[in-house]
């Protein structure tokens, strides 16, 4: 994380993401149409091979690979990857039956200690990190907390601390756990036979009406959030109404699984798009690093996790799963594609967005001011 060693002035660039006005959306769409059939084809390629996740990881791979060997210049607006999150949330919110609510309540202390446990392991990581490349502990925090990419950028921008490096570390760190986590488990649990669809048909036939139906109430939801300035109001939004309407029981029809594969493929290409030429160019020793510390986080969280899950007699993989530093809507598909309460790892990562977002800034100014007064200049 030790790229860019010019003090940031006031005339600072503007978060990766964000650097190029979003066109607008159809144009945005036709654009990326090329690439997101390449996604498609990765995506089947992946289920074909039995990987898990594949209608995302394949698409994450493919456009990553691409992205940072400069071959594309793949950029992949927000209201696109929206589409996806929304997709999700409203797959997730529909799994919240009044059973599963009654057990995310009597969970509740094991959700809030499950964060705390994120946390420390956050904090824990930086600390390592910082001491054996004796580069700065807030750079180092801000690279491993859960957040997303662009606000972990605006964040380290207005603390004066290198956002390229942080990208980078987020970037790894939500590909990593996408990677990962699945295959971990299934290493441990054994590989699956068959071509890894995991109950999807994509073939099969749907009411339209009930798409639209449900695609209205995703997109509504999702617009009044914003509204509240929550984070991630495109996954809140939908997941509270579909929550809501399946906790009263109320029929409504989810997504196909020709839907839900197009969320995940545009999901995957937005992660991959993360990645760009000058991720190369920050040299090996950073990448290795970063590396290395989002492997020790994942290697943490999930020992927490686990040890938590046998304090409270529960299943270990939803809580790894649930205290995994990852997207929610990421983790959300984790969970679904390997079997494990959807619900309740959303009760987790919901849980942890409400706690941490709100706490991060001041938390990296705190450790920035420390470092200031202790060293003259934090290292970057």
């Amino acid at each position: 994380m030790a790229g860019c060693r010019r003090a940031v002035t006031d005339e600072r660039p503007a978060p990766p993401a964000e650097a190029e006005r979003d066109p607008p959306l159809a144009q945005a769409l036709l654009r990326l149409l090329p690439l997101l059939l390449a996604a498609a084809g990765a995506g089947w390629v992946f289920e074909r091979l039995g990987v898990p996740l594949p209608w995302m990881i394949g698409p994450l791979v493919l456009t990553a690979v691409l992205s940072v060997t400069g071959l594309i210049r793949p950029h992949v607006p927000n209201r696109i990857r929206a589409g996806g999150q929304i997709v999700v949330a409203c797959q997730v919110g529909l799994a919240f039956s009044p059973e599963a609510l009654a057990q995310m309540v009597a969970l509740g202390p094991y959700l809030v200690g499950t964060t705390l446990l994120t946390l420390a392991s956050v904090g824990a990581t930086a600390v390592i990190m910082a001491r054996l490349t004796g580069q700065g502990l807030a750079q180092w925090f801000l690279g491993m907390v859960p957040t997303s990419p662009v606000e972990a950028a605006t964040i380290a921008l207005k603390s004066g601390i290198a956002p390229m490096q942080v990208v980078l570390a987020q970037s790894l760190r939500l590909a990593a756990v996408v990677i990962v986590v699945p295959v971990a488990i299934y290493t441990i649990e054994g590989w699956p036979t068959g071509n890894g669809r995991a109950g999807m048909d994509l073939a099969a036939a749907f009411d339209p009406l009930d798409v639209v139906v449900l695609a209205a109430l995703g997109l509504g939801s999702a617009g009044l959030m914003r509204l509240t300035r929550l984070s991630n109001p495109n996954f809140l939004g939908p997941l509270a109404v579909t929550a809501v309407l399946a906790g009263l029981g109320l029929g409504v029809t989810p997504f196909p699984d020709l839907v839900f594969a197009l969320a995940q493929i545009v999901l995957g290409t937005w992660l991959g798009a993360t990645f760009k030429p000058d991720f190369l160019r920050s040299g090996v020793r950073d990448l290795i690093s970063t590396l290395g510390a989002t492997l020790l986080l994942l290697a943490l969280c999930s020992l927490a996790a686990a040890g938590l899950a046998h304090l409270a007699g529960h299943n270990w993989r939803e809580f790894v799963l649930g205290a995994a530093p990852g997207g929610v809507a990421e983790m959300a598909l984790t969970a679904k594609y390997l079997g494990q309460d959807v619900a309740l790892i959303a009760a987790f990562h919901v849980t942890r967005i409400f706690i941490l977002m709100p706490n991060i800034p001041w938390i990296v100014a705190l450790i920035h001011r420390y470092e200031t007064r202790r060293h003259g200049a934090p290292p970057h």
